[in-house]
């Protein structure tokens, strides 16, 4: 494929017709710290505290409040931001399964509450919190200038998601984009879903590792990506070309689009995208979930970037 110039067309792209869709916990390591927690009384208003008062200050990226057992461990030892409090129901204190978060809670003097479990559950804006959330900082935002940087010697490796609006789908494609070596998440600042305690708790603490840039329109900044020679693959059902022929692009600089669940990508999007590409479908079914289509996708770029024949070429 000839590379195109920095304000060059669709080079090389493979568009198909009409139906442009994409789909529809282990812990880390934690340091053995000594030091209990004291039992305190939970502040009125911890880091907005309470439904209302957490979306009125998640203008940004969100996640203030951090729900589930790996959410909040994950919080507490990525460090990357302030943590105000930990909250834990108070039958489980004591208990085995919270008892690495409240060590390094208060190795890293952060206070834990012990409150019944009918108060933990109120302010819960997951259904399943697990007996523990915390109160925190809000997300920090990663710059795209930055993300189109190298990132530790490679050529940068992104993700940008067009119109996903369903959290827990959020949750699961951040988890997959770590696991995978993706450098950078592009999410638009309108329609779509930012950082919520379900998407915390969907990535299992993915976020607090992930670079993500708010855009204030995708297609704009697709055509930013495209000024920096970084490569943009849009993933759509009707390709011709498809996700495993990508190995001559892995190397370089390159852009994963997903588009919405259900809607895939929008046009204005899918015209500004250099390659068109799918995933191929064996079964009875047309797509994967949005989701499963970041994971198929991003893990067969990292392998691509693996690739010795790739390397040496």
């Amino acid at each position: 494929m000839t590379r195109r110039g920095p304000k060059g067309g669709n080079g090389g792209s493979s568009r198909g017709g009409g139906k442009a869709r994409t789909g529809g916990t282990g812990g880390r390591g934690t340091p053995s710290r000594g030091g209990g927690a004291q039992r305190q009384r939970p502040p009125r208003s911890a880091g907005g505290g309470g439904r209302q008062g957490s979306r009125q200050q998640d203008r940004g990226l969100g996640g203030r409040q951090v729900e589930g057992r790996q959410a909040v461990r994950e919080l507490l030892i990525a460090e990357r931001r302030t943590v105000h409090d930990v909250w834990v129901a108070a039958e489980l204190e004591g208990d085995p399964g919270v008892a690495d978060i409240v060590e390094i809670a208060a190795a890293r003097r952060i206070p834990v509450s012990y409150v019944g479990r009918g108060k933990l559950d109120r302010e819960a804006r997951t259904d399943a919190p697990q007996g523990v959330l915390a109160h925190a900082g809000q997300l920090p935002e990663a710059d795209l200038a930055d993300l189109v940087r190298p990132a530790d010697g490679s050529p940068p490796f992104l993700v940008a998601l067009d119109g996903v609006t369903d959290p827990g789908n959020l949750g699961a494609i951040i988890r997959n984009c770590d696991g995978a070596g993706v450098t950078g998440i592009l999410l638009p600042r309108h329609r779509a879903a930012h950082v919520t305690p379900t998407v915390t708790k969907a990535s299992a603490g993915a976020v607090e590792y992930a670079r993500i840039a708010l855009v204030p329109g995708l297609p704009t900044a697709i055509g930013q990506l495209r000024e920096h020679r970084v490569w943009v693959v849009g993933l759509d059902d009707a390709a011709d070309r498809s996700i495993h022929d990508l190995a001559d692009l892995a190397v370089d600089p390159i852009c994963l689009v997903l588009g919405a669940e259900g809607a895939g990508l929008s046009r204005l999007v899918r015209s500004r995208c250099d390659v068109l590409a799918s995933i191929p479908m064996r079964g009875g079914v047309s797509s994967l979930n949005v989701s499963a289509a970041a994971a198929v996708a991003a893990y067969e770029i990292t392998r691509g970037r693996q690739s010795p024949s790739i390397h040496s070429s």
